[in-house]
């Protein structure tokens, strides 16, 4: 009997300890912190206009080709690829763009970058007629994943990427940070 007491009081403190210090001792893990990964100039072509499709205007931008360079890292995207793009009627903007970087060794990176766009009407309306445009105006972030046979860049495809992005009439630069 005296055991039996013992233990629910021992029971009790525990549960007043949980009550006034929360439910775990442990501090809460520290907000993410952003590194450099690399910077992409993409050359893009004309949009290919699909028209009004269920969910906004789609289109297509082609990607040409361009540049990517980075610690450690560095090359040419690959001709092929393209930007999905979901236009809606007040210029939010869904984009997934898949395209294949190649580091001058000769490694593939597979691409699948996924985001939005906005500004105001009037700079949407510039930038979609094709103008250069401050690229503050305009809020353009994704989030992007890679795919890579090459053991080196292995650690890309296990780690999670934000990057910013200005589009300009015939080229866009994103800055891709890896998530630490």
């Amino acid at each position: 009997m005296k055991s039996r007491l013992l233990a629910c009081l021992a029971l009790i403190s525990s549960l007043a300890v949980i009550r006034l210090f929360g439910q775990s001792a442990a501090p809460a893990p520290a907000a993410p912190k952003l590194e450099f990964a690399f910077e992409a100039h993409v050359t893009v072509g004309a949009p290919q206009e699909v028209g009004v499709v269920a969910g906004g205007t789609r289109r297509l931008i082609p990607i040409t080709g361009g540049t990517f360079s980075g610690p450690g890292l560095k090359g040419k995207i690959l001709p092929g690829g393209a930007d999905h793009q979901l236009l809606q009627p007040d210029g939010f903007t869904q984009l997934e763009a898949r395209y294949v970087l190649e580091t001058d060794e000769g490694e593939k990176i597979y691409v699948v970058n996924r985001g939005v766009r906005y500004g105001a009407p009037e700079v949407l309306a510039r930038l979609n007629a094709g103008e250069r445009v401050d690229p503050n105006l305009i809020y353009f972030r994704t989030a992007a994943t890679f795919e890579a046979a090459a053991p080196r860049l292995q650690a890309m495809t296990r780690a999670i990427y934000v990057a910013v992005g200005e589009r300009y009439p015939t080229d866009v630069v994103v800055r891709f940070y890896r998530v630490l």
